[in-house]
């Protein structure tokens, strides 16, 4: 009998017994320790001025936060691990548990993500990038300073890791063109990270930039019944986002010159993808009809209608005028994402209702009574550190009910206080797994992770500094005053 032959040596893994099991179910063991942590703190008394359910909801929240941290399992099934747990634990009754998850914010997210798959699927999106590019883009400069305008403007309207994504694909196909080389310019980088803090800082501006203001705003309406237009936060954000944008291309432009003469090969490459595509076909422009339309009666028809109202009829027209099919429909959108913010709009409202976020806000900032413009930079900063780590979802959940618990200890404005949280939510610059825009950018290849944290940590000083300027002069104007 012949020997048989293999393509690679066989590997014999000569540790004890006990170590390969112990390095094979290490993932176990971090689930069971976590367990038993939890169930022996459930076994404590409360603190004093808590209550059990609010307790319990502490222990919850921080379990939930360990494992949307850790990725032990996915984000989505934490979320509705906790809304299972909620009602198990005594901490609200199932009734209302379940409803909290049916937030109307919940259902304008689905729709703004079923608008901008349809705005990718039908190439729309593509073909305003690229007709961009190759128009304003004559020069290294400008063509860096179109991929950052463009990029942040498209997440005025779009989810801003779909933007990532699809600028991403283009992106690399110019740099490509231009033949520049993976390591040693600096061109590239300055493309790439042009993509990157474009869509960070473009997708706080409005409700569709990404889940993190209609999450914050669905959890304000839960629990105090106010609200935000769709044009009452774009007004509230635009002072921060415009000179943002300004700095942070100022900044990119110092730290990653443009280290070529001409970028003609790129936009070549960019004229020649254009012709291919052809004109406009009747899908695109039933599509951008749509869009513009669904647009317009966000922000003059939004507070009468409903958000998530318009956002549901904008849905039915896409099939109704067969633009879209629910296939695509199914690729585009994550739905883990849409069951992550749930579950996360429900823990919230448990925190808040059982006592939880009151009992935190007073051990927290009860020294701070007097000062209301030090509890918004407070709650921003923290927001602003948070969200560098864990996701921004999991940070409102945490702090939202906080600040809307502040009107009754403090006085202060839950509208003031959601934009203190919502916003810094937002401007996660520095690591790779703060937004999915920076995963996008980093998985380039061509930055270090050393060059996305010293310029993040720059613009981030700048725009915590922006935030408490327009929070202490410019918001006064609209009626949110400290």
């Amino acid at each position: 009998m012949e020997p048989v032959e293999y393509e690679q040596p066989l590997k014999i893994d000569r540790r004890p017994l006990w170590r390969v099991v112990a390095d094979r179910t290490r993932r176990y063991q971090v689930i069971a320790a976590l367990v038993l942590v939890t169930a022996g703190l459930f076994c404590l008394e409360p603190p004093t001025g808590l209550s059990h359910a609010g307790y319990h909801a502490l222990i919850l929240f921080a379990g939930c936060v360990i494992l949307w941290v850790s990725h032990l399992i996915p984000l989505a099934v934490t979320s509705l691990l906790a809304m299972a747990a909620i009602p198990l634990l005594g901490i609200l009754p199932s009734k209302q548990t379940y409803a909290l998850f049916g937030n109307e914010a919940l259902f304008f997210i689905l729709g703004a993500f079923v608008l901008a798959a349809a705005m990718t699927s039908s190439g729309l999106s593509a073909r305003l990038a690229r007709s961009m590019l190759a128009r304003f883009g004559r020069t290294p400069a400008s063509l860096a300073l179109t991929v950052f305008l463009l990029a942040a403007l498209l997440s005025f309207v779009m989810s801003e890791h779909a933007v990532a994504a699809m600028m991403f694909t283009v992106v690399v196909q110019i740099v490509r063109s231009l033949e520049l080389p993976r390591s040693g310019s600096s061109y590239p980088k300055l493309l790439f990270m042009a993509i990157g803090w474009g869509c960070v800082i473009g997708g706080i501006a409005t409700f569709l930039g990404g889940a993190r203001a209609p999450l914050a705003v669905g959890m304000l309406r839960e629990g105090t019944g106010l609200d935000f237009s769709f044009w009452e936060w774009t007004a509230a954000a635009l002072p921060i986002v415009a000179p943002l944008l300004l700095f942070g291309f100022f900044l990119l432009r110092r730290l990653f010159p443009a280290d070529l003469a001409s970028v003609a090969p790129g936009l070549q490459f960019l004229q020649r993808q254009r012709l291919e595509m052809g004109r406009m076909t009747i899908q695109e422009k039933i599509v951008a009809a749509i869009m513009l339309l669904t647009l317009a009666g966000w922000i003059f028809l939004g507070r009468q209608l409903g958000l998530a109202n318009i956002a549901i009829l904008a849905t039915a027209l896409l099939f109704v005028f067969r633009v879209v099919t629910w296939q695509a429909i199914e690729s585009y959108v994550n739905w883990g994402v849409i069951l992550m913010y749930g579950g996360s709009i429900t823990l919230a409202g448990a925190l808040e209702k059982s006592g939880a976020a009151a009992w935190l806000a007073d051990l927290g900032l009860s020294g701070w009574s007097d000062s209301p413009l030090a509890v918004i930079a407070i709650l921003s900063l923290l927001s602003l550190v948070l969200t560098e780590c864990i996701s921004n979802a999991a940070v409102i959940a945490l702090l939202m009910p906080i600040g809307i618990s502040l009107q009754g200890s403090m006085g202060l404005d839950p509208r003031l206080a959601t934009l203190a949280i919502a916003l810094p939510a937002g401007l996660a610059f520095c690591l790779p797994m703060g937004t999915p825009a920076n995963a996008i950018v980093f998985s380039s290849g061509v930055l270090k992770v050393r060059e996305m944290i010293v310029p993040g940590l720059l613009i981030q000083l700048a725009a915590w500094g922006l935030f408490m300027l327009t929070a202490r002069f410019v918001w006064p104007l609209l009626g949110m005053g400290m």
